[in-house]
């Protein structure tokens, strides 16, 4: 090997080693070794906790096709689609900085010159001239330092960064669908509840009023019938209104159009509120998962993806300093006119190369440097946040579900007493040993027993869908 070629080898080597390339550890975080148990294993047949599509746990054919429907109209997650292409394109325009540009260039154009210059024209030669000229032009960046490569790893993060975001927006959409449909399923009921004993009211109240007419009821003790039956009434409207804008906001997830959202056709045919109240999940907990498989969350994955690019950023802020080498050139024609254009002796190319070096730029280089550092440190903290939001809320998420079903257990058997003490009333008002009123206080008692069981399922199935999307809704 000769020696020219031995230092022009040394030379490459030594312009290789001074690339600026990003150097990205995940930041420390200290992760308990397992979940902490809050309740009895999941039930047998229930899906896993790491289920892509959970809410399958509730075995409802109807919620299920909701849940479809609003993963393939929702808005937001329309629109988080669409970041992602717009990541991707923005992927493609920074990989295609690395390959050479050539583009074509035809210029025809005709001159005229003064013959009062200081150099005049010589006779004979015309003062209007014309010129076409056809080239071929070829551009190439040399990335000796990395920037290009690194800017397009900085794009490659943002676009996992952004697939990411999307599937966060995909969980949290489900969980909200889900329960949005039981609220839904939960006031159903509620009103069911309320026009049944409603009806039993009024019911009493008109053969009370016969009694009435007969004589044989005080009209202070009509009018107190009267007032209970008007209670009940009271409570129809707000149950009614709570309806319709659940319904309305329920719609408003599934992407459905304005006209449905308005005219409250957004589910009808949907629902089935004589089985509302519908039987009590199992817990689901994530027994014998390490906790560090919460990393996956899609939310976390995209705050680490954001630290990624802002690593890779500082990279290409640095390489600013370096020399910026680029290749030129250009093959064609230039004639005075278009029939010879392309003839022999019209040919003309050109090959160039430049090279650039910062010298003094006011201190922008060092501040453009210095921002691309403090947005690094600021996703670092980002990320560190986002972990721990994501095990706060999977702690609270297994507390909460495991606490609702205990209050759903309460309240069932505080409702099932209270409809015993009801029929013991209506037995002794029956043999005139309690009074009518007394019958209809424990109808009170029993209606806002029900209302809160059926509060408590709706809360305890609310619970199971924000421990999934704490899990980070399963596997993708």
């Amino acid at each position: 090997m000769s020696r020219r070629a031995a230092a022009l080898l040394a030379g490459a080597a030594l312009l290789a080693g001074c690339a600026v390339t990003p150097r990205y550890e995940r930041p420390p975080v200290e992760l308990p070794a397992a979940w902490r148990a809050q309740g009895a294993a999941a039930a047998a047949g229930v899906p896993a906790a790491t289920d892509a599509r959970w809410w399958r746990i509730y075995r409802d054919a109807a919620l299920e096709r909701l849940v479809d429907e609003a993963l393939a109209h929702n808005t937001d997650l329309l629109v988080a689609a669409a970041r992602v292409d717009e990541a991707r394109a923005l992927l493609g325009e920074a990989e295609a900085a690395l390959q050479p540009g050539v583009d074509a260039n035809l210029r025809p154009d005709r001159t005229r010159y003064s013959d009062r210059q200081a150099f005049p024209i010589p006779p004979g030669v015309p003062r209007d001239r014309n010129n076409i000229r056809a080239t071929l032009n070829v551009s190439y960046e040399i990335d000796l330092w990395g920037r290009l490569r690194t800017a397009a790893q900085a794009a490659r993060a943002e676009l996992l960064a952004g697939e990411a975001a999307r599937d966060t927006v995909r969980i949290a959409l489900a969980a909200q669908v889900v329960q949005a449909y039981y609220a839904l399923r939960a006031l159903d009921a509620q009103l069911a509840a309320t026009r049944r004993t409603l009806a039993l009211r009024e019911e009493s109240l008109r053969l009370q009023r016969r009694r009435f007419d007969g004589g044989d009821l005080s009209a202070f003790d009509l009018r107190q019938l009267e007032a209970e039956a008007a209670a009940v009434r009271t409570q129809l409207p707000p149950l009614e209104r709570d309806r319709e804008v659940q319904e309305a906001a329920l719609a408003v997830l599934l992407g459905r159009s304005p006209r449905e959202i308005f005219d409250g056709t957004a589910v009808q045919g949907s629902l089935r509120p004589d089985d509302a109240e519908g039987p009590m999940l199992a817990p689901v907990v994530p027994v014998g998962l390490p906790s560090e498989l919460l990393l996956q969350r899609p939310d976390l994955v995209e705050a680490e993806q954001r630290l990624v690019a802002a690593n890779a950023r500082v990279a290409v802020a640095r390489s600013a300093y370096f020399p910026s080498i680029s290749l030129t050139g250009f093959l064609g024609s230039e004639s005075a006119s278009l029939s010879n254009l392309f003839a022999g002796p019209a040919g003309i190319w050109q090959f160039a190369a430049n090279a650039s070096q910062p010298i003094f730029a006011g201190g922008r280089l060092e501040a453009q440097a210095g921002a691309a550092e403090a947005r690094e440190r600021a996703a670092i903290a980002q990320y560190q946040r986002a972990i721990q939001n994501a095990f706060r809320e999977v702690r609270e998420a297994l507390a909460a579900q495991v606490r609702a079903r205990s209050s759903f257990e309460a309240e069932s058997e505080r409702a099932a007493a209270l409809r015993a003490a009801l029929r013991l009333a209506q037995l002794r008002y029956e043999h005139g040993i309690a009074s009518r009123l007394d019958a209809i206080d424990a109808e009170r008692n029993l209606l806002a027993a029900e209302f809160a069981r059926i509060d408590a399922l709706r809360a305890q199935r609310a619970a199971v869908a924000d421990l999934y999307r704490a899990l980070g809704g399963g596997t993708r």
